[in-house]
């Protein structure tokens, strides 16, 4: 039988393996806490009341950095008085740089206090505020692969015993994790606003005409309208026929996405209940006018309504504040700017009427300034002159507002769209 070999160790190496034990069954209870959850609430609180519980802390805290305002706020306080809490959350934020943890922030560097009344840092004000009377702390930084998330403190550890740098490699898990919930919480975001959109898109189509087309004897109307974004503000709509007339309006909200869409389908519901009695153009507008008087400061609408009798094509129009249309008769093109009020919701005011008489094949073009601000990559606008010369150069074309997409895509090629884009045509006889 081989020989048993008896190995001697002190008492002081034992404590040792112990602690390192005791350190390493920490920080894998602390690692399976952390993994447990992606809800950025339930994980602060989670670690944090361990951490308390573990260096028998009187209390702890989470001061996130505001980016935007440059300080530090308390954004999770676990204290003995659930009031004290509600107090440093809503009453107290530091600069960078002011107080302990303010220091450890713009230093990105731990802080292990024995007695704060002796360290010059210590922000008294807090403990002024609550009553609590903080002792002793240890202070350290959060920073994630995006920088600086915040600090994380422990006030008063009663565990005299306990490595101060546990805490501190914890606390760089504890970074990770923040930061990957935060990811989380931005994702969930994301796809709940996209969820949002998709539903408010098909909302806001619902409120335009069912078909882009409307045809009444020899007149007909036809419209194209693409968002820059899910929602947009431009609007056409058709009204009637009724008393022998076809009502076709053409519009651009102020503004983009869902506030212009709101804004949009409002406008959408308005108008069609102001035009139903085939009121004139000029009425029309000067009503809306009226009724948009009331809506938010900033936002209004530039559009052009027209009404037309369908069985001799002529046409009465009123603008407000919109850009000029085109008459498109044989191979002559002439840009129509008519007499004007100022946009609708701004300031009253009258709106003039025009009045025209189709002939046999003659066409109007409306369009929204979504297709003359169109740029390219370097910024360039296509330009109204441009989008006239174009239109000149195709009279004849039966799919002119197809040509007219087209050419503005193939300008602003590799560009994302910023603004929305609506044509209007209304024809007459062949």
């Amino acid at each position: 039988m081989a020989d048993e070999h008896t190995v001697t160790v002190s008492e002081a190496f034992l404590r040792g393996m112990e602690k390192k034990v005791e350190d390493l069954k920490t920080l894998t209870e602390m690692s399976a806490i952390i993994s447990s959850t992606l809800d950025l609430d339930e994980l602060m609180s989670l670690v944090m009341e361990r951490a308390k519980e573990i260096m028998a802390a009187d209390a702890c805290s989470i001061l996130f950095y505001n980016r935007e305002t440059d300080k530090l706020e308390f954004e999770v306080a676990m204290c003995r008085e659930d009031n004290t809490c509600e107090v440093l959350k809503k009453r107290i934020s530091l600069d960078m740089g002011q107080g302990i943890a303010g220091w450890v922030a713009e230093n990105r560097k731990p802080l292990f206090i024995e007695d704060v009344s002796k360290d010059d840092r210590f922000f008294q004000d807090a403990d002024k505020l609550t009553g609590f009377i903080t002792k002793s702390l240890i202070a350290v930084p959060l920073i994630g692969r995006r920088g600086l998330i915040g600090v994380a403190e422990l006030l008063n550890p009663g565990n005299r015993g306990y490595d101060p740098e546990i805490f501190q490699l914890l606390c760089r898990q504890f970074a990770i994790a923040i930061e990957n919930s935060l990811f989380h919480k931005e994702s969930v975001e994301r796809e709940r606003l996209k969820q949002e959109l998709d539903i408010a898109a098909v909302l806001q189509k619902s409120f335009l005409p069912e078909s882009p087309v409307l045809k009444e004897g020899a007149l007909t109307a036809s419209a194209m309208n693409i968002s820059a974004a899910k929602v947009g503000g431009d609007i056409y709509d058709f009204i009637g026929p009724a008393n022998g007339k076809l009502g076709v309006l053409i519009g651009d909200v102020s503004g983009k996405g869902v506030s212009a869409a709101l804004y949009m389908a409002k406008i959408i519901s308005d108008f069609r209940y102001v035009a139903h009695h085939m009121e004139t153009p000029d009425i029309v507008l000067e009503r809306m006018n009226t009724v948009l008087s009331k809506s938010p400061r900033g936002m209004f609408l530039t559009a052009i309504y027209m009404t037309a009798d369908t069985s001799t094509g002529e046409i009465t129009l009123a603008a407000a504040g919109h850009p000029p249309f085109f008459l498109i008769s044989g191979e002559s093109v002439e840009v129509v700017s008519m007499p004007s009020g100022p946009p609708l919701g701004i300031i009253p005011s009258e709106y003039p009427s025009h009045t025209l008489k189709l002939k046999n094949g003659d066409r109007l073009i409306f369009v929204t300034d979504g297709v003359f601000d169109a740029k390219n990559k370097k910024g360039e606008r296509i330009g109204f002159e441009n989008i006239t010369e174009f239109i000149k150069f195709h009279p004849g074309a039966d799919n002119l507002m197809d040509r007219i997409i087209e050419y503005v895509g193939d300008f602003s090629r590799g560009t994302e769209r910023a603004d929305d884009l609506t044509i209007v045509e209304v024809r007459w006889g062949g």
